[in-house]
C-alpha cells in the first residue's frame, strides 16, 4: 500500500531523492514520513511532515534532508543532500492515518560510500 523508491549507492557528499506513493485504500491519512534502520540499530524517525503543517526532522539529517508532500497526501518525497557514510540504512516510509493506524513501505535500501 505503499511503494517507495529511489535508494542507491552514493559517494559522500552525494544526494538522493526517495520518493513513496501511497494507495488509494489508504484514507484519511494526517502524517507522513521516513524512517530508517542501519544494520544492527533500531529503526527511527528521519523526518515526518503533518496535516498542521508540520515538519520534523532527526537532529543528524538537519539542514541536508527535507521532506514535502503532494497535497493529496498521495506521494511524500525525501531529498537527501551532503549525504554521509552514517546515513546508510534502509529507510522506509510510513503514513499514519487519523485513526493512528500506520502504514509502512518495503523500504529502499540508501548506500553512501566513503
Amino acid at each position: 500500500q505503499l511503494q517507495a523508491s529511489g535508494g542507491g549507492l552514493v559517494k559522500s557528499g552525494g544526494s538522493l531523492t526517495l520518493s513513496c506513493a501511497a494507495s488509494g485504500s489508504i484514507v484519511s491519512i494526517n502524517r507522513m514520513g521516513w524512517y530508517r534502520q542501519a544494520p544492527g540499530k533500531q529503526r527511527e524517525l528521519v523526518a515526518v511532515t503533518t496535516s498542521g503543517g508540520n515538519t520534523n526532522y532527526a537532529d543528524s539529517v538537519k539542514g541536508r534532508f527535507t521532506i514535502s508532500r503532494d497535497g493529496a497526501w498521495k506521494s511524500v518525497y525525501l531529498q537527501m543532500n551532503s549525504l554521509k557514510p552514517e546515513d546508510t540504512a534502509v529507510y522506509y516510509c510510513n503514513s499514519r492515518t487519523w485513526a493512528l493506524k500506520d502504514f509502512w513501505g518495503q523500504g529502499t535500501l540508501v548506500t553512501v560510500s566513503s
